[in-house]
């Protein structure tokens, strides 16, 4: 499944919950939090600082 900058961190969670730790990794700890699961990856990427086309690369990374 492809996810896009409009994903929301809830959704990505849901459908692939091994994805979280790339979001740690990036320095997103506050996944527990309500208020991010209705965040967008692109509107969480710009609280934290973090390049969001380079996360997306990341998240959407075949393995």
């Amino acid at each position: 499944m492809k996810f896009n900058k409009d994903t929301k961190i809830g959704e990505l969670l849901e459908a692939a919950p091994e994805k979280a730790e790339i979001l740690m990794e990036a320095g997103m700890h506050c996944l527990g939090c309500p208020a991010s699961q209705a965040e967008t990856l692109e509107e969480a990427c710009e609280v934290h600082g973090i390049d969001v086309d380079e996360l997306m690369n990341k998240i959407n990374e075949e393995k």
